[in-house]
């Protein structure tokens, strides 16, 4: 008897269609799994003879072989269990053959028969809704694989309850969609004394997806400013949020089966690898990069980070996608996020200090900064030295705009944004239009256009730099609701472009 079903394997966010067939014929007694199989896959025949054990299913005395189609496409993963389960159970007429050949499942399975939830549920149904397909998972998979809607998804706790479910003994009910619960608001940017330039710096990042460095003393209050960057960004897009949920759904941090749609915040140790920035291992996962999709990734200690993922940096900041490269194949993850890094002066902090100067200065501070290669610093579109606070201002009483205020504002500039860059694809905020499109929607007046030739040459600003300072400066227009950029907005950008770091 052969039987049939469908499951998925994962290349990035693509979960690609793969056809479980099992085949239970005369021969020697035997279990295998041919087609490409990893550790974890070759270990789901144990798992699943216990299991079929345990409901008082015995296999019998023949050779059960299931073949993982496309052969050459590599089977990663215990989610196979469960698919490698039913099609055992069609193959020996236990359940129907056809609802389990019109379905796409995955799961993990435990000894006693449960199933255990698994990753990469919200792309598994994505799948199952193009082929038109019922989504068999876990019960924990269940409420995040809801929220797409095109796919009917049945969740069951164990094997026992989804076997009497396809032979129509007890169906169950369609899956829910997970709650969500409200996300507490938070940090607000008025609990930052002073720093208005910073403050200022923050507003235009978040409006124009512009990546942010600050070079400070200790105590100055860079993470408190990075932190509240969240707050000033308006919420996710419902196809930002399925996007970035997907992302989060392969590396399994989503909670109690709900999407994102608050921006994520990612923040990485400087002793972070290549792989735990920009994605790999085993199984080539997202990265930290890819994690802060259409959110924020902040970088503390910038220049304590290994110079090889600084490196790595360089072109998915240009392009928006992150490609690891593997001998039989290429995974790609979307990785657009507003890079935020933050570094002190020096290796001791206090190069700024005039009571305390350092003694290697300036030698130290060029040391320590110039870890940072000159092509990844053009990246950044806004530079900014933060001083230190002084402990008379500690004191003060909260003061300046709150987060919602400027969060009002951001919002507006990305409705402008939004509405001007509508039918161009890939396009959605002033940091990503470039080449004729750059030209036409952020030349300046004559006076803005003659000042910032005039830095070009005094400052030799490179083509990229010109670029950018363009883009900071349409957004400061936009913040400002004007419709062209002039000459004030053309100083403020190269304001913060021509700041030494």
């Amino acid at each position: 008897m052969l039987a049939r079903t469908t499951t998925v394997a994962f290349e990035g966010l693509e979960a690609r269609p793969v056809d479980v067939q099992c085949a239970v014929t005369p021969g020697l007694p035997g279990f295998s799994i041919v087609g490409l199989p990893d550790k974890a896959v070759s270990e789901a025949k144990d798992r699943i003879r216990t299991a079929l054990s345990e409901l008082g299913i015995a296999l019998p005395s023949r050779k059960v072989t299931v073949n993982l189609s496309p052969a050459d496409l590599p089977k990663e993963g215990a989610h196979f269990d469960l698919p490698i389960a039913l099609s055992l159970l069609a193959a020996l007429e236990i359940v129907p053959a056809g609802p389990v050949a019109r379905a796409v499942s995955l799961g993990e399975m435990s000894l006693d028969g449960g199933l255990v939830a698994v990753a990469g549920a919200l792309p598994a149904a994505m799948s199952a809704a193009a082929l038109d397909a019922d989504l068999l998972c876990p019960e924990g998979c269940g409420p995040e694989a809801a929220w797409v809607g095109a796919a009917s998804v049945y969740a069951a706790p164990s094997l026992k309850v989804l076997i009497d479910h396809l032979t129509g003994n007890n169906p169950l009910p369609q899956a829910r969609r997970g709650h969500v619960a409200a996300a507490p608001d938070g940090p607000c940017l008025r609990d930052v004394r002073g720093q208005d330039r910073a403050k200022r710096a923050l507003e235009i990042a978040a409006a124009g997806r512009h990546h942010l460095f600050m070079v400070g003393p200790p105590g100055a209050g860079k993470s408190m400013l990075a932190a509240r960057l969240p707050g000033l960004l308006p919420p996710l897009s419902a196809m930002e949020s399925l996007e970035t949920s997907m992302i989060h759904s392969l590396a399994g941090t989503l909670d109690e089966g709900g999407i994102l749609h608050r921006r994520p915040f990612q923040e990485p140790h400087h002793t972070a690898s290549v792989a735990a920035i920009a994605g790999g291992g085993k199984r080539a996962g997202p990265g930290q990069i890819s994690l802060a999709h259409h959110g924020v990734l902040f970088m503390d200690e910038f220049p304590e980070f290994p110079r090889a993922v600084l490196e790595t940096l360089r072109q998915p900041i240009e392009t928006g996608e992150v490609v690891i490269a593997r001998a039989n194949a290429h995974v790609r993850y979307p990785c657009r996020f507003l890079l935020v890094a933050a570094a002190n002066p020096c290796r001791c902090g206090l190069l700024f200090d005039p009571e305390r100067a350092c003694t290697r200065a300036p030698a130290c501070g060029e040391d320590y900064i110039g870890k940072i290669s000159g092509p990844l610093m053009d990246r950044f579109d806004l530079r900014l030295e933060v001083p230190a606070v002084e402990v008379s201002d500690l004191s003060l009483p909260a003061s300046g705009e709150t987060s919602a205020t400027v969060a009002a504002r951001v919002a507006a500039a990305r409705e402008t944004q939004a509405a001007r860059y509508d039918g161009i694809a890939g396009v959605t905020v002033n940091a990503d239009i470039a080449g004729d499109a750059l030209m036409e929607v952020a030349a300046p007046d004559a006076e803005g256009r003659a000042m910032l030739l005039q830095a070009v040459e005094r400052f030799n600003l490179s083509a990229r730099g010109y670029h950018r300072v363009l883009k900071v400066a349409r957004t400061i227009a936009d913040l400002g609701g004007a419709g062209t950029v002039r000459r004030p907005h053309v100083a403020e950008a190269l304001s913060y472009r021509l700041v030494a770091a």
